[in-house]
């Protein structure tokens, strides 16, 4: 029996929608996943909930979408728990990667296999190509090189799994707080959906000078790729990056020229609004495989 632990986002109903039964659904009390939940727990009961996923029968386990650290109230520990605390609490205090793979070790421990989401779809993993009908320049691909050394760099830290560049540069790079963070890093104060770099690129012109602000820092991110990737060595049953329709919308807003994705590595969610998106704004989507030109 499989339990599916939901996060936020639209990785677990895609994974619903795709098995032939439904799993046992549960998620961590203040993380309200977009599927209804059987069962809900808090990080001061695992010890208790793993129990109770063995009472149940369950054998394999999925870890699908996002869960944002969480706090621990010291008070709320049961005793099933107890035992496990200063694991958890070290887990909390790594990177992502190092986290996972500890709450990944917790589960095998008491006998369930963990199932990686991109086995349960292999479909959301597309394959390598020019997806869209953007144009991929040499610049871009100088680009998408830089992306990838950057990836390496941040994944030995265990930081993040995107970044954006342009002309040779690294603009951003994607934090604890993931990629909508990162793109509104350079959206306007008063209009999140850079609604005012939009209006003041048409006033301009495409062939205007890239605006900078304090100390020749860019304001804003056109013509800019965003690169996304697993980290080098990450533990590919938990935590692999996911691209979205939300995505491509920041993307086309920003107006970057396009998105490059490791082939193999990154899972596109609702792919036919993805590319319709970005090949309806001219911007590309390219499934780049790890190395390549």
């Amino acid at each position: 029996m499989l339990a599916l632990i939901a996060g936020t986002g639209a990785l677990p109903p895609e994974l619903l929608a795709r098995l032939p039964e439904r799993p046992l659904v549960c998620a961590m009390a203040g993380f309200r996943p977009a599927v209804t939940p059987d069962v809900t727990f808090r990080i001061e009961h695992l010890g208790g909930f793993l129990a109770d996923l063995q009472a149940r029968g369950v054998t394999e386990v999925c870890l699908a979408g996002a869960v944002r650290r969480p706090k621990i109230d010291p008070a709320a520990i049961d005793a099933a728990t107890l035992p496990l605390v200063p694991r958890i609490k070290a887990a909390i205090a790594q990177g992502d990667d190092g986290a996972l793979r500890t709450i990944i070790a917790i589960f095998e421990e008491c006998g369930l296999k963990i199932r990686a989401a991109h086995e349960i779809a292999p479909d959301l993993l597309p394959e390598a190509g020019v997806l869209t009908g953007g144009v991929v320049t040499i610049d871009h691909k100088k680009d998408a090189v830089l992306g990838e050394q950057t990836i390496a760099a941040m994944g030995a830290a265990d930081l993040g799994q995107a970044c954006l560049v342009r002309g040779g540069r690294v603009l951003a790079r994607e934090g604890q707080d993931g990629t909508d963070a990162m793109f509104a890093r350079f959206a306007p104060a008063d209009d999140p959906f850079w609604g005012a770099v939009d209006m003041l690129g048409d006033v301009l012109g495409s062939a205007s000078e890239w605006l900078s602000g304090a100390g020749g820092e860019p304001s804003d991110l056109r013509g800019a790729i965003l690169f996304k990737a697993p980290k080098p060595d990450q533990d590919w049953r938990a935590d692999l990056p996911v691209i979205g329709p939300q995505t491509a919308e920041h993307a086309v807003r920003a107006r970057l020229a396009g998105i490059v994705i490791e082939a193999g590595g990154v899972m596109v969610l609702d792919r036919a609004r993805v590319t319709a998106t970005l090949e309806d704004a001219g911007l590309f989507l390219w499934v780049r495989p790890k190395g390549g030109a």
